[in-house]
This record gives structure tokens, sequence and C-alpha cells, in this order.
């Protein structure tokens, strides 16, 4: 007698139907995109390629310019770390009605403020806040703050939510106040997860505020973005080394902090 083969889960199943639908997609954005990979290891590409590269040799190392990209790679760490700065506050604020701790009356249209906020990429919002703010940093870090006050505010309200309620339920039957029942239980449970956050989210700032000189909102691409323009392709490659030094920079520091808080 044949053993009978039994249906697969409900979730099992489920869950194979989600993966064809991913490589459905895969095969179709391939094959509805026009990419020409013979065309891009042509040798007249590689060539091109090879001639465009070798302008950017040697960077520009004379002290003016390294005092002036020194000047801007501050520009932009300092952008960085304002706008990060400014997002974590934010992020608290709108965290504790988005976590429920006011209601669950403002939880929902907080989400979808939040939602907002990190939908509009940073260049976005920098194109916007410069009408208003002028060209420079200002807007620039505005911009950092915005986008990323949405992404914290989200992470920190899921951390909030995720601790265990017990320890603040327990105070809180015991005559403590609401806020002191929060700080002393609930926050210390998320604390280091919402640290954590914050560090990932300053590396990101990082890369972002090098980006967003290109539309004019000062630092590293600010520089970048001029000396291309003009073709200037040795002092553009000294901007791009300080970039690639910076987030090395940040990224090992923030490595390290995140490590020293999870021991």
């Amino acid at each position: 007698m044949k053993p009978q083969l039994l249906p697969p889960p409900p979730r099992a199943f489920g869950t194979l139907v989600l993966l064809a639908l991913l490589a459905a997609l895969v095969v179709a954005s391939f094959a509805s995109l026009p990419l020409q990979w013979s065309a891009f290891f042509t040798p007249e590409a590689l060539s091109s390629a090879a001639e465009f590269l070798a302008g950017f040799s040697p960077p520009e190392t004379s002290s003016p310019f390294l005092t002036k990209t020194l000047g801007a790679l501050w520009e932009t760490l300092a952008m960085s770390l304002v706008g990060t700065l400014l997002a974590v506050i934010g992020g608290l604020v709108l965290a504790l009605p988005a976590a429920g701790r006011l209601g669950q009356a403002p939880r929902g249209a907080v989400r979808v403020l939040l939602n907002i906020l990190r939908s509009i990429p940073e260049l976005v919002w920098a194109a916007l806040l410069l009408v208003a703010a002028g060209l420079g940093p200002f807007a620039g870090t505005l911009a950092l703050a915005a986008h990323t006050s949405g992404v914290l505010g989200r992470l920190f309200a899921d951390a909030l939510e995720n601790v265990e309620p017990l320890p603040e339920t327990s105070l809180r039957t015991n005559g403590a106040a609401p806020l002191a029942a929060f700080l002393y239980a609930t926050l210390p449970q998320a604390l280091p997860q919402m640290l954590s956050y914050t560090l990932y989210r300053w590396e990101n700032n990082i890369r972002a505020a090098a980006v967003l000189g290109v539309v004019g909102a000062g630092g590293l691409g600010q520089m970048l973005k001029y000396h291309l323009s003009l073709f200037q392709m040795q002092s553009a490659a000294t901007v791009v080394i300080a970039m690639l030094l910076l987030v090395a920079a940040v990224d090992a520091a923030s490595f390290a902090l995140r490590r020293a808080l999870t021991r």
C-alpha cells in the first residue's frame, strides 16, 4: 500500500506562493528593463571608463585645497550629527503617541505622520527646504532631521511596544506616577535598542549628508558637484577620498559604540 502524501500546511503553502510571486516579479523586472549588458562590456566602453578614471589621478593635494576639503568634511559631519540629534528628539516625541502611550486615539494619526516623514527621501526634503532656508547646511540638516525623525519614530515606537509591561504595571500598582513608572521600568528596557537604532541611522546620515550637497546643501557633496561640473577631476578625486575616509571612520566608531553598549 502506497503512503498517502499529506497536503502542506496552510502557512507553508502561503510562503511558497509568496516566494513564487517574488521570483516572478524578479524575472519580470529583468525582462522589462532594457539592460544592455553586451554594450557595457564592449572594448569602447571599457576604454572610455579607463580614460575617465585616469582623469582622477593624481588627486589634488595642495595645502589650500586640503584645508578647504577638511572644512567641508567637518560641515558634512556636523550636518549628520545635528540632524541625527534633532531626529532623536523628534522621533522620541512622536514615538510616545505612536506606541499608544497617550491613548489609542492619536496612535493611528501619528503613525501616518511617521510614514509621511520617512517616505519622502532626504534629497526631496532638501529641495523643499532650500526654498525656505536657502542654500547651505541648514537646509540639509533639517532635511536629515525630517526624514530620520520618521524612521526613528517608527523604530522607537516598536521598541517601546515590545518591552515587557510587567515592571511598569507593578510600579503603577504600588502607587508610582505614570511618568516615573515609564522612566524607571519601560524606558531602560528599550534604551539599548533605541541607542543602537540611533547609531545606525547616524551612519546612514553621514552618507546622506555627503550626497545632499548635490542640491546645494553644503559640505563635501557641494564641493564634489562643483568640481565635477567644471571637469576638475583631480580635485573631485580628493573630495571622493575624503568622503570615503569619513564614512569609514564613522562606521568604525559606530560599530565600536554598539559593541560597548551590548556588552
